[in-house]
């Protein structure tokens, strides 16, 4: 339901950093948009995306900071956000303003950077709180998205309200521009994803999997929030979106009528499939990547087939919502393994030729790398050599060759799966050095016990069926960090960590890699070898990832603190049973000792 429009003349509160062109005025308006977003985003002054740019590199050119002078990084200003719970993801900076968020009650600060001291305007929704019930895993926010002005709407800022709104802002003054109802919390619904802002579209997924939610992603018009499209991942093809030729180049993916069929009755109308991770986009081909969640309820038992298409990286044409190619990696998921996570684009070269690519480390252990134009499958890898549920990937059928010792059905009682359901990587945003061509990953390293159970679906209850034990993986720590080529397969370095690298990588060309940790400290790593060069201890644990931009001539680094989301369950809802959280609890019942809540963004410089 729209609750409000913007109907007032925005003429005098059009950026003017970007210069249009006699040529840019030629394109579409919103291939304009898309540019102008394109532009701001490749801007040492500006991080205009959660992902830093569209292909999701999480990478900066600038080396003001490098590994020799990193050592010297100081406090330059904090500012608290006066709320407790996980702050994930990470602030925006856009035109000498800094945009912060919080998890629920989701409030958004604007802040200048000239005056760091000053709040420039501030919003506090007024949402349902009945929201944070059925919210799966904390009460989390990934984030901000940006738009800039276009003919008839001005710059804008965007929310996704625990209780399911979108909510769009004016990105100078804080005015209330419309509100859209996107998820039913009476139905277990949530939002925890960021926005995506893609031409004149913002793209927002769905959360609850976890309650039997049907997942699906939906573009709203940045003017007014009017729904340009709605895909499913499960059902029939027209709700799913199917092109025409949909897997033409890979037709033993599965292609048409498999959202049904791969479903026992009507299984998939409750059958998950929900998308709270990343986006990418591809300009050229004006395709968007993202991932479908894990299938409902978590007991496989009670869901026999392939359960398509939850657990699938999705290609889809960003201005119709059509899916060109998807990839399901998980057929009939028995682990949770929620294929949400981040989509990194690069151009490598593959067989002598440079390739479009996308890679994608999954929950299920394994970093997959496909030619984003097609769909067809590159490489696909182990994270860790702990992986153990799947022994390896076979690369002409896609699919993965499975140990079935570690399979969850009924009438076997499963231990020691690596990963755990948490995944060797979950919802942090990782990073790609072109010059480098590698990403650093930041990693979980947690196995797990599986005990399943039956029970019925109840709207807007948990429906998981299964109870969980977790604890730290063969090499005895909690998390890693990787550097990886997603091309070769090969680690070029990496490094334990005592808790989950729950919120990611930020790299630079100044030779580092930025990454926060869930004991409170952001660190630098040398991106060539993996030596740690500086760390600093925050106030509270890190879920969120670092940015990196100039002000003033000088290079600032900023991350969030604030312990939570599903590692920080026990922590911030002070719960004991080790199978309490999904399982998170026994897993990270040491963190209490090593930090406790509190909110906000902590910003460094030389």
């Amino acid at each position: 339901m729209q609750i409000s429009r913007f109907a007032k003349q925005v003429a005098k509160q059009m950026p003017t950093t970007v210069l249009v062109t006699a040529a840019a005025l030629s394109v579409s308006p919103s291939a304009q948009a898309n540019k102008e977003l394109e532009q701001l985003s490749k801007q040492n002054t500006n991080w205009v995306m959660q992902t830093k740019d569209y292909g999701s590199t999480h990478f900066s050119e600038m080396i003001d900071i490098n590994a020799n002078n990193v050592k010297n990084l100081k406090v330059a200003w904090s500012f608290s956000t006066g709320v407790l719970n996980g702050h994930e993801g990470g602030p925006l900076v856009v035109d000498g303003i800094m945009y912060v968020h919080t998890p629920y009650p989701n409030n958004v600060f604007a802040i200048s950077l000239d005056e760091p001291d000053k709040i420039l305007w501030q919003f506090k929704p007024k949402q349902n709180p009945a929201a944070r019930a059925v919210a799966c895993c904390d009460v989390v926010n990934r984030g901000l998205a940006y738009a800039p002005a276009g003919k008839d709407y001005p710059a804008t800022i965007f929310l996704n309200q625990l209780d399911g709104h979108v909510v769009a802002i004016n990105a100078k003054t804080g005015e209330l521009l419309w509100k859209m109802e996107n998820s039913d919390i009476a139905m277990g619904s949530t939002l925890t994803v960021a926005p995506f802002v893609v031409k004149d579209k913002v793209i927002v997924g769905t959360s609850g999997a976890e309650l039997g939610v049907r997942g699906y992603a939906t573009a709203y018009n940045v003017k007014d929030g009017k729904q340009a499209w709605r895909v499913y991942a499960t059902g029939p093809d027209e709700d799913i979106k199917l092109s025409k030729d949909f897997n033409s180049a890979n037709p033993h993916y599965g292609q048409f009528g498999l959202g049904l069929k791969t479903w026992e009755g009507d299984a998939w109308k409750i059958g998950g499939g929900t998308n709270w991770g990343w986006y990418a986009y591809d300009s050229d081909l004006e395709m968007l990547y993202y991932g479908s969640g894990n299938p409902a309820p978590w007991n496989e038992t009670m869901r026999p087939g392939d359960n398509k298409w939850t657990m699938t990286i999705w290609g889809r044409d960003v201005n119709t919502g059509e899916a060109k190619f998807g990839y399901q990696k998980t057929p009939h998921d028995e682990w949770d393994y929620a294929g949400v996570n981040y989509m990194g684009l690069s151009e490598q070269m593959v067989d002598g030729k440079k390739t479009k690519l996308l890679t994608h480390p999954d929950r299920n252990g394994l970093v997959y790398t496909l030619n984003r134009e097609n769909g067809s499958l590159v490489n696909a890898f182990k994270i860790d050599d702990t992986v153990n549920w799947v022994k390896k990937v076979d690369l002409k059928t896609g699919l993965p060759i499975r140990d079935p010792e570690y399979s969850t059905h009924m009438d076997h009682q499963a231990t020691g799966i690596c990963p755990s359901a948490m995944g060797y990587h979950n919802q942090g945003i990782e990073s790609y050095d072109p010059n480098k061509q590698l990403f650093f990953m930041g990693t979980n390293h947690i196995c797990m016990d599986w005990e399943p159970f039956m029970l019925p679906y109840r709207a807007g209850q948990f429906f998981v069926g299964a109870t969980l034990n977790m604890y730290p993986g063969p090499k005895g720590t909690l998390g890693q960090v990787k550097a990886m080529n997603s091309v070769t397969g090969k680690m070029e370095w990496e490094v334990q960590e005592k808790f989950a690298v729950w919120g990611g990588t930020m790299a630079t060309a100044g030779d580092l890699v930025f990454y926060g940790t869930l004991d409170g400290y952001i660190k630098a790593r040398h991106s060539k070898t993996g030596e740690e060069l500086w760390k600093f201890k925050l106030p509270s644990g890190v879920i969120g990832h670092p940015i990196t931009y100039k002000h003033d001539n000088k290079q600032y680094v900023a991350i969030y603190y604030g312990v939570g989301g599903w590692p920080g369950v026990g922590l911030v809802f002070d719960l004991a049973d080790p199978t309490a959280g999904l399982g998170a609890v026994g897993a990270f019942k040491e963190l209490a000792h090593y930090t406790q809540m509190g909110g906000g963004v902590m910003v460094f410089s030389l």
